[in-house]
């Protein structure tokens, strides 16, 4: 920087006019270029949104929840082909426009005197649409050891079952039947799930839907299976 004395010193002011006035002309300059400037071809402008109105930002209300399904809404039950005691083939399907009540048995177990009340109710409800559909098994503490033969003559000479029996089946673990594979895994909450002994019922309604499970101490006169078996019979009962 030089350093100004004598005179010098009284050509300040107008040198630092001079030197102010040039900076704000080029200062103007380069903001009239700017001002003038192009975006380029390639580049489009922005495009301005038009301003929200208040309707369109208010957030809309969350949806209304679906309702909810069936306890189990699957109807492939009927779809089963299963065997008789005598060996013979029949499908669930014959038994379709009736409602079910799906039994797993036994011969030699604790509950097996609720053969007399699964009769007592399959006469009481037959002729409205009723069938028991009984599948004895040994799954549980090998309280069903018989041949067909032995189940078939036990069953009518003790209790005079009138209702059909099927063959022996395996109603739990990897091998189970198929329709005790739908029966407890494709079915829906509260009704799904292994088998824990002998006599558990499902109850099917005419859709061959499978709408109520109840555990072995739960008998077939208790008066909540009634409660259930009479809203899904094809025929209700008379009042």
């Amino acid at each position: 920087m030089s350093t100004h004395t004598g005179d010098d010193a009284s050509s300040t002011p107008s040198l630092l006019y001079t030197t102010s006035m040039r900076s704000a002309m080029f200062l103007v300059a380069v903001l009239l270029v700017a001002c003038d400037a192009k975006p380029p071809a390639d580049q489009a402008p922005p495009v301005e949104q038009p301003a929200a109105s208040a309707e369109q930002i208010v957030p809309e209300p969350p949806a209304a929840p679906a309702p909810a399904k069936p306890i189990a809404p699957n109807e492939v039950i009927l779809d089963q082909q299963v065997k008789l005691l005598d060996g013979t083939t029949k499908s669930l399907s014959d038994y379709r426009g009736k409602a079910l009540l799906v039994v797993n048995t036994a011969s030699e177990c604790g509950f097996t005197p609720q053969y007399a009340e699964l009769q007592e109710l399959y006469g009481k409800y037959k002729a409205k649409g009723f069938e028991v559909v009984a599948f004895p098994s040994n799954d549980f503490g090998g309280q069903e050891p018989g041949t067909p033969e032995q189940i078939d003559a036990f069953v009518h000479s003790e209790y005079a079952v009138e209702f059909p029996m099927f063959d022996k089946v395996v109603t739990k673990g990897a091998n189970k039947d198929p329709l005790y594979r739908t029966l407890t895994e494709e079915t829906g909450e509260g009704i799904k799930g292994e088998i824990a002994w002998n006599f558990t019922k499902f109850l099917v309604d005419p859709q061959g839907r499978v709408v109520q499970r109840f555990e072995p101490p739960v008998t077939p006169l208790a008066p909540e299976l009634i409660a259930a078996l009479e809203k899904v019979l094809p025929t209700p009962p008379a009042q």
